[in-house]
């Protein structure tokens, strides 16, 4: 079983691409192999796991990051419905700095999102019902979290819905502008 990682325009951000064992009896994937994923550069261990659950379409979640030294990667995986997943640079000194990304993610197309530290993600739930499930790098620590607005214009993320479902504190993030010096790993 061989996973393809093909990169995005944010270097370091892939999209993994699984390759699903099918029969009568259904479909076996690998979702994570720590040698495969080594090999696109991953080399740290998985500590906390997390599974979200989206009941309206439309429902928007982000832009979360965590600040060094607890920057974190983030592999991501849709297990039901459909999302649009987002991952922006905000990497000090980074090529694409303040540049954004996204991808379909959904069960059917056997893919998930690799998002390198100093990225910051957000998705949005196409279908009713979108779950995914969250692989973390580096374990949650309140101090170093950092976010900001989903709408923010000044990095203008086309969102294919208008956006519904969005928690008073992701409506409450600061939005950025030509002084936000980024993240510094």
């Amino acid at each position: 079983m061989i996973m393809r990682f093909s990169e995005t325009p944010i270097p370091g951000a892939f999209e993994v691409h699984l390759s699903p064992l099918k029969d009568d009896r259904g479909v076996f994937t690998r979702i994570f192999c720590g040698n495969e994923f080594e090999q696109a550069g991953f080399q740290k261990n998985i500590v906390q796991v997390n599974h979200s659950v989206n009941r309206a379409r439309g429902t928007v979640r982000g832009m979360h990051f965590q600040y060094p030294p607890h920057s974190e990667i983030k592999i991501i995986r849709c297990i039901k419905g459909k999302v649009f997943d987002v991952v922006v640079d905000i990497r000090k000194n980074s090529p694409t700095f303040m540049q954004w990304y996204a991808v379909e993610l959904s069960p059917e197309k056997y893919n998930m999102i690799l998002i390198p530290e100093g990225c910051a993600h957000g998705f949005q739930a196409l279908e009713e019902d979108s779950e995914l499930l969250y692989f973390h790098s580096e374990f949650y620590h309140p101090e170093s979290e950092g976010a900001f607005r989903f709408d923010d214009p000044f990095i203008n993320i086309q969102w294919p819905l208008p956006a519904v479902q969005v928690s008073a504190k992701d409506k409450s993030y600061p939005l950025l502008d030509a002084s936000f010096a980024g993240v510094a790993l």
